[in-house]
């Protein structure tokens, strides 16, 4: 009993325990707004200036421009050299990546002993290779000569055909040379695309285009009817003499009031007087 009593005494003189303050919370201060973050500026490549779209060719110019190469050179001819339709046949395939000039030293002799497809067959691709050695991939062209000699005797009864489709159809002739036979052997209004009447359709924008069956369509399409006989031989002549791939001769060309050609040295090529010839160079024009 007397211990109980002294832990209570104890306990009593034990100082009293002091009330817990409530401490009031703080305000959180809200949050700022954050500030929208300006995008930095795309590096964008400069873009490359556009090319002004050409001012399209009207009927009445297409005209004037062939009007003007008819009255320079009435008949103008072409420059390979050949006896018949079949010699102009394989002229023009083994004109391919060559210059007319080069295919005709080779050929003069080689047709004066082989004018039609029995002779060639005659011949032999061997012979034929050492006709044409001079001219470039002759080997394959000396094949190509002596296979479609064949076969237009197989199947053509040694004739020419006289559809786009079937001169095609022969070894190494395609729409180029089925063009050129048709209008210089058979006279087809047809268009021949070499890279001289491409670079014209497209430098003059008379028929621009991406590629030679573009030019071809777009001619046929811009070319008069009465011109169309000759058409294509007054475009080869004249990119091959004045309208050059590096050095074009804008001083004498016939239609360089026309042209649209940015790049043109010069505006305006007075017409030829009436009855006056122009020189040889200004043919093609």
């Amino acid at each position: 009993m007397a211990k109980i009593t002294r832990v209570l005494q104890t306990r009593s003189k034990l100082p009293a325990a002091k009330p817990i303050k409530k401490v009031a919370a703080k305000p959180v201060p809200a949050r700022a707004a954050k500030r929208p973050v300006k995008p930095e500026p795309s590096k964008k490549k400069p873009s490359k200036p556009k090319t002004p779209k050409t001012r399209p060719w009207s009927s009445a110019e297409v005209y004037e421009a062939f009007s003007r190469f008819r009255h320079a050179n009435p008949e103008p001819k072409g420059e390979l050299e050949h006896l018949n339709a079949y010699t102009l046949l394989v002229a023009v395939v083994l004109s391919a990546q060559a210059t007319d000039a080069g295919v005709n030293k080779a050929t003069r002799a080689l047709f004066a002993i082989a004018d039609t497809p029995e002779k060639m067959l005659a011949l032999g691709e061997d012979s034929v290779r050492d006709y044409i050695k001079t001219i470039g991939l002759y080997r394959n062209k000396a094949k190509n000569v002596i296979a479609l000699s064949a076969k237009l005797i197989a199947e053509f009864g040694s004739v020419v055909p006289r559809s786009r489709a079937e001169i095609e159809s022969l070894p190494g002739a395609g729409r180029k040379t089925a063009n050129v036979v048709l209008n210089m052997a058979y006279g087809e209004h047809t268009m021949a695309v070499d890279t001289h009447v491409f670079r014209i359709g497209n430098r003059t924008g008379l028929a621009p285009g991406k590629n030679p069956l573009e030019v071809e369509l777009g001619l046929e399409k811009m070319i008069p009817s009465e011109f169309m006989l000759h058409a294509h031989h007054w475009l080869i002549l004249h990119g091959r003499y004045i309208c050059l791939a590096r050095k074009p001769r804008c001083d004498v060309c016939l239609i360089n009031d026309l042209c649209r050609w940015p790049e043109k040295t010069v505006q305006v090529s007075p017409l030829p007087a009436r009855g006056e010839r122009s020189p040889r160079t200004s043919r093609g024009g």
